[in-house]
């Protein structure tokens, strides 16, 4: 019989950080417990000497500085940022649903009010972001989280871009995104509008949650953006009028031309069953920690430290130990008359005799 005792832990802060969750080249995202309030979040671990390196820095803190600007129930929420002399660690919240990604992946194509309802929370978050001068410009199903609720959240804003970066001409000049969702404007290198983008971008969603493909797919690169520019598609048998009008609104080509968020809000396919989102009274933005967790002072720094367990004596081990849960086998006032007469044993033998016995010489 053995017990196996629990690893050290890693403390940064207040968190104690558990497995992890997501990896990528510069940063990872791992499980954590706010000691304090027992809240559960994420962590978000950005290697500091690689954003240096690569000088990432401007990016970082435009990715946080854009995620405090955003508070729709919508978008996942920041909750605060914190650097050590090697990372920084940006807290949000913990969304337990997964990827919208993985539900089509594993159960298919949803049915039309399904994907109509992740569609309209994700149109109310896409326009609350604009209105805040927040374009997202890498929106697809891996970027977009539920909670256990079925409530959609916008993640990932690392490549999102602030009406400040908007040159004169009014348009966005960086070409970013994935490319089955970026819209054809931004392929053209001649400057985009950052709505537009985005709108096409959620008309490829649309698509995939009913269809349970793409759009535009080919596995030469050339061949998709020449589908992707002259909008060469088509809807399948299944979706309704409703739908396949709307989508080929929004997978309109030309930018000009192209659905606005105001007109989908009025278009019948969209409102039915609409909700409208509910805000909690907006607080100011208060950006000064951004810039922090850039400052080499010690008095903005934490500690990540690893924790030894808890050492438990033969009393908490009889209660813990999973070889001990009696309660299956017997009635639970058998169970009782059990766990006395073991810790009367302990009294009599003594402590340490009675873990030799229990676990042997480990």
């Amino acid at each position: 019989m053995s017990v196996k005792v629990p690893a050290s832990r890693t403390r940064v802060g207040k968190y104690e950080l558990g497995r992890t969750l997501g990896e990528g080249s510069f940063a990872k995202v791992k499980f954590a417990k706010n000691v304090e309030t027992g809240d559960f979040v994420a962590i978000k671990i950005v290697d500091r000497d690689q954003v240096l390196r690569h000088k990432m820095v401007e990016q970082i803190k435009r990715e946080i500085s854009t995620m405090k600007l955003i508070k729709h129930p919508n978008v996942i929420k920041i909750i605060e940022v914190m650097a050590s002399k090697t990372k920084i660690y940006i807290v949000l919240e913990f969304i337990d649903g997964g990827e919208l990604f993985d539900k089509i992946a594993k159960h298919g194509r949803l049915k039309e009010d399904e994907a109509r309802r992740y569609f309209q929370q994700l149109i109310n978050a896409v326009d609350y972001c604009h209105s805040r001068g927040v374009f997202h410009r890498d929106l697809k199903p891996e970027n977009l989280l539920l909670d256990s609720y079925g409530v959609l959240k916008i993640s990932d804003f690392g490549l999102s871009a602030i009406s400040q970066q908007v040159r004169e001409d009014g348009l966005l000049h960086t070409a970013c995104g994935t490319p089955n969702y970026v819209a054809p404007e931004v392929l053209n290198d001649k400057g985009y509008d950052g709505r537009a983008s985005d709108v096409w971008s959620c008309g490829v969603i649309l698509f995939v949650l009913m269809a349970g493909f793409l759009p535009f797919d080919e596995s030469n690169l050339m061949a998709l953006y020449r589908k992707i520019c002259r909008a060469d598609f088509s809807c399948p048998s299944w979706f309704s009028s409703g739908a396949k009008k709307l989508i080929k609104r929004i997978l309109d080509p030309n930018p000009d031309t192209r659905m606005t968020i105001s007109q989908m809000l009025e278009d019948e396919w969209f409102k039915k069953g609409y909700k409208p989102p509910h805000f909690d009274k907006e607080e100011e933005v208060n950006l000064d920690d951004v810039d922090a967790i850039f400052n080499d002072s010690k008095e903005n720094l934490v500690t990540e430290k690893k924790e030894k367990p808890v050492s438990m004596n033969a009393f908490e081990l009889i209660s813990r130990t999973k070889s001990f849960s009696l309660e299956n086998l017997f009635e639970k006032q058998t169970v009782r008359i059990i766990r006395f007469m073991l810790f009367f044993f302990v009294m009599i033998i003594g402590e340490k005799k009675f873990k030799y016995y229990l676990f042997g010489n480990q």
